[in-house]
């Protein structure tokens, strides 16, 4: 069984339809790209995957479970997490405030005991602090912990930005444009980071990319928006020579660069 499946889902704004049926289905342990360009609708299907839009029209399947109509946070507490395109981190909270934010969406500690200070609120507080900083030091990011979230390189708010949505422990992990704004290093090591914590935590990731090496070097399946409608699915190899997707995307170029 798929863990997720998306079938024939759409939405629309004022009449212009922004997606519409749109499929896909993504197995347990799959890294998949979607790609397209700029308007296509990738990030609005992102948000129809998390609850920041509610379809107009068909499902969204999760783990067995229908998700239309959910609020974010509880796609979030599905195991649905997400960073965004345009980095959103807490700038005036401390790197390891940042991840224990994600972790307080978890607790299970009453309001009641947090406003007494009870001692079920102290050991909770005591546990995400170590897993926080667990987090911190598998991602490189331990020695910042005291540091305004602000203040970190770029590259390293994109690594404290996945960090934060891993530590409300998803089974599917989505990524919008991580590799937005790097320069080729920073890039490279994003492939590799992606690839460690694929492997460390089990996730199954999808990811929007514009960067075709990244995509190509990393994705197994890939999906290609159009206008708000998929145009093409398959592997690098397949979706690199498909012409509908030369012609809207990729360009002979750049399909012949990655040949």
């Amino acid at each position: 069984m798929a863990l997720l499946e998306v079938k024939n889902a759409g939405i629309t704004f004022g009449g212009l339809k922004a997606v519409s049926g749109f499929n896909m289905e993504i197995r347990e342990g799959e890294l998949v790209g979607l790609i397209g360009p700029n308007g296509a609708g990738k990030t609005t299907s992102f948000n129809l995957l998390t609850g920041v839009y509610t379809p107009s029209e068909g499902d969204i399947i999760f783990n067995g479970k229908r998700l239309n109509g959910l609020a974010p946070y509880q796609v979030t507490r599905s195991g649905i997490s997400r960073t965004f395109q345009n980095i959103r981190l807490f700038g005036e909270l401390t790197v390891l405030d940042n991840v224990k934010v994600a972790y307080h969406s978890l607790a299970k500690n009453s309001i009641l005991s947090s406003i007494l200070r009870l001692p079920r609120h102290f050991s909770e507080e005591k546990i995400m602090e170590e897993k926080s900083l667990e987090f911190l030091e598998i991602f490189g990011l331990d020695q910042y912990k005291d540091e305004l979230a602000k203040n970190l390189p770029y590259g390293q708010q994109r690594r404290l930005e996945i960090a934060r949505a891993l530590a409300a422990g998803p089974k599917l992990l989505l990524l919008d444009e991580p590799a937005a704004g790097m320069n080729p290093q920073e890039t490279h090591d994003l492939m590799e980071l992606i690839a460690f914590i694929r492997k460390q935590f089990g996730l199954t990731i999808l990811l929007i990319e514009h960067d075709m090496q990244l995509v190509m070097g990393i994705c197994e399946r890939i999906y290609v928006l159009d206008h708000g409608q998929l145009i093409a699915e398959g592997t690098p190899e397949a979706i690199r020579s498909n012409p509908k997707v030369i012609e809207a995307y990729l360009g002979e170029e750049v399909a012949s660069d990655h040949a």
